[in-house]
């Protein structure tokens, strides 16, 4: 079945860096466009970054563009997402998602901190 599976978050200082990681299984991956989402507490999820499958697309949240990078390696089919100059209002769950088939299918989300 489809497998998402975060990575990398954790409690960072303001203008620190984290890099998240999406390890997909169940499907081939090199075939989907990849998104990367986010919760903050009380508020809506919303998407902060979308990649193409090969990679030649991407796009981004107007909140975190030049400081977030999406990025992807088909052969270990993994997507990244490189948090730079992080901001306290950066501080949500972080999802991997993938959308085919009429589905969404989600990670169980890892949480990023940014507080001093």
């Amino acid at each position: 079945q489809v497998k998402l599976v975060e990575s990398g978050g954790g409690l960072v200082q303001p203008g620190g860096s984290l890099r998240l990681s999406c390890a997909a299984s169940g499907f081939t991956f090199s075939s989907e466009v990849m998104n990367w989402y986010r919760q903050a507490p009380g508020k809506e999820r919303e998407l902060v970054a979308r990649i193409t499958s090969a990679g030649g697309v991407k796009n981004y949240a107007d909140s975190v563009k030049g400081r977030f990078t999406i990025s992807r390696d088909n052969a270990k089919n993994t997507v990244y997402l490189q948090m730079n100059s992080l901001k306290p209002e950066d501080t949500a769950v972080y999802y991997c998602n993938a959308r085919f088939s009429l589905r969404d299918y989600w990670g169980q989300g890892t949480q990023v901190t940014v507080s001093l």
